[in-house]
C-alpha cells in the first residue's frame, strides 16, 4: 500500500524538506499512472500537453499540498495554473458545494435562484466605481469573448488594441487578442486586432531604470491608434500582470496613460484579471488597482471559484445594457453550485486574512529570490507582486539569451524535491510561481531552499 513520503529523496544530504502536515491522504487504489497515460493517449486529444519527462498523476489535494498516486506529497507552487486561490478542497468551499449539490444542482438564468443574485452582490462589492453588473460564464476565454462583444456593441467601433506577449484564451476571439505565436493556430482570426509593444521592462526598450517607461510604452498605443486603426477603437484589453507571458509586471503609469489614449479614441478599457484577481497581488484586491486605474469592463476566472468552472464579466450598467439588443444566454453561467462556491471563496479570503498572508509571505519570497539572483548568474530577472512571482532565466545576462533548457531542468529538479512550478514566456524561459494564498512561513522557506538547490544543480 502506498505511503506518504514527507521528504522526497534527492542527492544532497541537506535536501529541502517539506513542512509537516496534519492531513493523511486516502490510500490510492485506482489505475496506475502508466495505465492512465495509455488511456489518455488512446481516447484524449493529442493536443493536450503534459509537464515533466515522466508525467505526474495527482490524486488528492488539501490546502497548499497535493499527492500523487504513489503517496508522494508536493507543495503546489502553481496552484493548478493560478486557479486554487484559497487551498485545495478548502472545507468551507467544499461544504458550500455539497449543500447546494444535495439540494439543486442546476438551474439556468431563465428561472430565479437566490445564489446567483447573492453572489453577484458580494462580488460587485469588491469592485470600485460603477463596476456593478455581473454576467457569469464558465471560463476566462468565454469571459474575454463576451467582454469584446460588449465593447464593440457599446462603442460602435470594431478595432481592438491588445499587447504583445499577452494571453487571453484559446477560443477564436481569445486567440485573436493573444500575442504568442505558440498559442495561435493558422486559421482566420485577429480581424481588427492590433498588438502594441509589450510594457516589458526586462526585455523591452524602456527598462527598470527609466522613470518614464510607463508613459513611453503607452505612447506606442497612441501611435498604433493613429497609424493602424480608423482613429477610433472599440477596446483595449490587457492582463494586469501578464500571466502566460512570464508574470510580467507593467511599469507604473502604463495603464493610466494607455487608458487615456483609448478613451480619447472612443474605446473602453478591459482588465483581464483571470490570473491577477482576488487578492493575489496583495496590496489591492485587483491587479489593475496597483496601477491606480478603473477599467470599464473586468474579466475574471480561475481563482474566482478555486477550481470550479466559473468566470465572470463585470461592467457598468450602461455597457451591460447592450446585451438587451438581442438574445444572449449561457446555459451553465450562474449555476447554483458554482455560485455557492464562488461566494464561499470570497468568504474564505476575508475570514482567513489570505490577502494579508499573501502580502507578508510574497514579500518574504521575493526578497529571498532577489538574494538568489545575486548568487546564481542564470537568473536574469525577478519580478511580480504578492504570490504571483516570475523568475526569468538567461544563458547570459548581457545578451539575455533565453535559458529554455535550464528552466525546464529547474522544474524537473524542483518536482523531485516536492515543489511544483510553472513556466511561461515565448521561449519557456520564465519560472512562474503562484501558490495557493494559504501557504505558511515554513512553506515559503522551503520554496526558497528548493530554488537555491535547483539553481545550484545547473
Amino acid at each position: 500500500m502506498p505511503t506518504t513520503l514527507e521528504a522526497p529523496k534527492v542527492e544532497s544530504a541537506k535536501a529541502p524538506t517539506l513542512p509537516s502536515t496534519n492531513h493523511t491522504p486516502k490510500p490510492y487504489a485506482g489505475p496506475s499512472a502508466e495505465q492512465v497515460l495509455a488511456i489518455r493517449k488512446q481516447f484524449l486529444n493529442p493536443g493536450l500537453f503534459l509537464y515533466y519527462k515522466k508525467p505526474l498523476m495527482l490524486v488528492e489535494g488539501k490546502m497548499q499540498y497535493v499527492w500523487d498516486d504513489t503517496g508522494k506529497r508536493y507543495l503546489d507552487g502553481l496552484a493548478g495554473i493560478v486557479t486554487i486561490s484559497v487551498g485545495h478542497c478548502h472545507p468551507h468551499v467544499v461544504a458550500a458545494a455539497t449543500r447546494q449539490s444535495e439540494t439543486l444542482q442546476h438551474s439556468t438564468t431563465i428561472y430565479l435562484h437566490p445564489n446567483i443574485g447573492e453572489y453577484a452582490e458580494k462580488l460587485a462589492s469588491k469592485l470600485p466605481g460603477d463596476l456593478k453588473v455581473c454576467y457569469f460564464v464558465n471560463s476566462g476565454s468565454e469571459a474575454n469573448d463576451l467582454a469584446l462583444l460588449m465593447a464593440r456593441l457599446f462603442t460602435g467601433n470594431y478595432d481592438v488594441i491588445a499587447l504583445r506577449n499577452a494571453y487571453h484564451g484559446g477560443n477564436a476571439s481569445g486567440m485573436s487578442v493573444t500575442a504568442h505565436s505558440s498559442w495561435k493556430f493558422n486559421v482566420p482570426h485577429s480581424f481588427g486586432v492590433h498588438h502594441a509593444l509589450a510594457p516589458y521592462p526586462y526585455r523591452g526598450p524602456f527598462g527598470y531604470d527609466d522613470r518614464d517607461a510607463g508613459k513611453k510604452y503607452a505612447d506606442d498605443v497612441k501611435n498604433l491608434i493613429e497609424y493602424a486603426t480608423p482613429g477610433k477603437v472599440a477596446a483595449f484589453i490587457a492582463e494586469s500582470i501578464q500571466g502566460v507571458g512570464g508574470f510580467v509586471e507593467f511599469p507604473q503609469g502604463y495603464l493610466k496613460h494607455t487608458y487615456e489614449h483609448i478613451r480619447a479614441a472612443g474605446g473602453v478599457c478591459i482588465a483581464d484579471e483571470v490570473q491577477t484577481g482576488f487578492g493575489r497581488t496583495v496590496t489591492h484586491f485587483w491587479g489593475f488597482e496597483t496601477q491606480g486605474v478603473i477599467p470599464d469592463i473586468v474579466t475574471m476566472a480561475k481563482g474566482i471559484g478555486n477550481g470550479a468552472p466559473l468566470a465572470a464579466v463585470v461592467t457598468t450598467p450602461q455597457i451591460a445594457g447592450v446585451l438587451t439588443q438581442k438574445i444572449h444566454f449561457n446555459t451553465f453561467g450562474g449555476n447554483p453550485v458554482v455560485c455557492a462556491m464562488g461566494k464561499a471563496v470570497l468568504e474564505v479570503i476575508e475570514n482567513d486574512n489570505l490577502q494579508q498572508n499573501a502580502l507578508k509571505l510574497g514579500g518574504h519570497i521575493l526578497s529571498g529570490l532577489e538574494k538568489l539572483k545575486s548568487k546564481h548568474k542564470v537568473i536574469g530577472d525577478v519580478r511580480g507582486k504578492g504570490l504571483m512571482l516570475g523568475v526569468e532565466l538567461v544563458k547570459d545576462r548581457a545578451t539575455k539569451e533565453p535559458a529554455k533548457a535550464e528552466t525546464a531542468q529547474v522544474l524537473e529538479v524542483a518536482r523531485e524535491m516536492g515543489l511544483l512550478l510553472g513556466k511561461g514566456g515565448l521561449w519557456g524561459q520564465s519560472i512562474r510561481f503562484a501558490p495557493p494564498m494559504c501557504i505558511t512561513k515554513a512553506d515559503a522557506d522551503f520554496i526558497l531552499e528548493v530554488f537555491d538547490a535547483a539553481f545550484s544543480k545547473l
